[in-house]
């Protein structure tokens, strides 16, 4: 018996088009697994595939069949001589969790499929107060694409507005406001690697609101006749938003550590906050079960990597810290020449007093946090606070050695100015930091084990998971999670505890 075969047109956040073959009784994740053959994809659980329904994408259950999903022409026989009619039937390969360092994906396929995505997703933003940042992010955007802008190729209209701004952007500036002050942005990036201003690009695009977000529309009463609340899933937990004419007003925002349980009953969907005084539950209602079930799993999925992502996370930010106290330490030492001995403008302080609080108001300056006359941004704890305490007491006795040689010969020379910048303080880094701090991945960096943060545990009932495994169970003990048929009145809700 032969087995029919079906074509499939995969879209790409790149807009490039894959054409597949598989066969009728295939699933989701066979199509999934040739889809990241082809691309090459590694960090494939970012990603997920999904189809239109209702003007909402629908994400695909891996497990089940590709004939729920797509019209019943996929289960029709071959006609005309084993040639279909009609179009092939299409998917999309959508960004499924969203993060907001793409240092989090050691796959560089991953990352540049990642950045194509928010691309289009900035493209759509409308957050008119933060109109800068699409300039920002134009810049690195073209640094990523472009590299070092160039006088000779670079020349005129070398880009085109729409592919960089979102359309409010340019019906507020115009084309030729854009194509006349963006170079200069692009040539402030000079130096800037295409793999860096690609992770910056991702950072800043993942910080306006309406980017890295799901949105899905609920109804307030099922009795309605149109959605007038719209459900989002952000990076660290959900939002409820009221539409307002066309602008969507925030109504609450319950990160996850807020949530105490979220539940589905057929249509129903319910959020039960978390934390005394219990507050009251939120009641909404999707189109169809279908829906109910395929919000229930996106939401399960999202905690569950959220969780998952925060060891991570915290090493990313502690290598952050790290970079930002050797910056920190050489900004002390850097800025010594600078200084005026001259008599007059001294004051009868110590040279090495005028350094240390020189630098430490132009650190406060760039945000670094420094109080003057302090010599790290946290107060070290450990063994970094004896590493330190010992590049303190080098410093002042290379200090006092200069002073005392100062004194005994002649104090006024420039010289003695010389010998503070060579004054070097040992580094305290708790782990190998790569030279560029964006650029490396988790694979890369090795920080101590010593220090790794783990997500505060929170409580859950005896058999309640948040996978859709045999641990995902009621409190009656049977499974009711992604059944095929929608739950009875009389059935327990679907639901997991966060």
């Amino acid at each position: 018996m032969t087995v029919e075969h079906r074509d499939v047109l995969v879209l790409l956040p790149t807009r490039e088009q894959l054409r597949l073959v598989v066969g009728v009784r295939a699933t989701a994740r066979e199509l999934f697994q040739l889809v990241c053959d082809r691309t090459g994809v590694r960090d494939a659980h970012f990603f997920g595939l999904s189809v239109v329904r209702d003007n909402e994408y629908m994400f695909m259950d891996l497990e089940r069949k590709l004939s729920k999903y797509f019209s019943k022409d996929w289960g029709r026989e071959q006609q005309n001589g084993g040639v279909r009619p009609g179009a092939a039937f299409v998917t999309f390969l959508r960004v499924q969790h969203y993060v907001e360092d793409g240092r989090l994906m050691r796959d560089q396929v991953a990352r540049h499929l990642y950045y194509c995505h928010l691309k289009e997703r900035v493209l759509r933003s409308q957050c008119t107060h933060r109109e800068e940042a699409y300039f920002l992010l134009a810049a690195y955007g073209l640094q990523a694409d472009l590299g070092n802008h160039r006088a000779l190729a670079h020349a005129g209209r070398y880009f085109e507005p729409q592919a960089y701004f979102p359309p409010w952007v340019i019906a507020k500036r115009g084309s030729a406001y854009l194509l006349r002050h963006v170079p200069a942005l692009h040539r402030e990036q000079r130096g800037l690697s295409p793999k860096e201003a690609l992770l910056r690009f991702i950072r800043e695009a993942c910080r306006l609101e309406d980017v890295p977000i799901h949105l899905f529309r609920l109804l307030k009463d099922k009795k309605e006749d149109r959605p007038t609340v719209i459900l989002g899933l952000t990076l660290g937990g959900v939002r409820i938003y009221q539409e307002v004419g066309r602008a969507p007003r925030l109504l609450y925002d319950f990160p996850w550590a807020r949530i105490g349980k979220l539940a589905f009953l057929g249509r129903r969907f319910q959020i039960r906050p978390d934390g005394p005084p219990s507050a009251r539950k939120l009641v909404y209602y999707t189109g169809c079960a279908a829906h109910a079930r395929h919000l229930l799993r996106l939401l399960r999925a999202s905690h569950q990597l959220h969780l998952a992502l925060q060891p991570a996370v915290g090493r990313l930010r502690q290598l952050e810290r790290a970079q930002e106290e050797k910056c920190c330490r050489e900004t002390y030492i850097g800025d010594a020449p600078e200084l005026d001995l001259s008599p007059a403008g001294g004051g009868g302080q110590h040279p090495s007093c005028l350094s240390l609080l020189s630098a430490g108001s132009r650190g406060s300056s760039h945000g670094l946090g420094v109080e003057p006359g302090e010599m790290s941004v946290d107060p070290p704890s450990g063994a970094e606070a004896l590493r330190e305490n010992r590049a303190s007491r080098s410093l002042s006795l290379s200090s006092g050695d200069t002073r005392d040689s100062g004194n005994a010969s002649r104090p006024q020379e420039p010289w003695a100015v010389v010998q503070v910048t060579l004054v070097k303080v040992p580094e305290a880094t708790p782990g190998r930091v790569h030279s560029d701090q964006h650029s490396g991945s988790l694979g890369e960096v090795r920080p101590p084990d010593a220090v790794r943060p783990v997500p505060a545990p929170r409580r859950r009932p005896p058999g309640a998971g948040l996978d859709p495994g045999p641990s995902a169970l009621d409190e009656s003990g049977s499974r009711h999670l992604l059944c095929p048929d929608p739950p009875g009145e009389d059935q327990p809700p679907e639901e997991f505890v966060v």
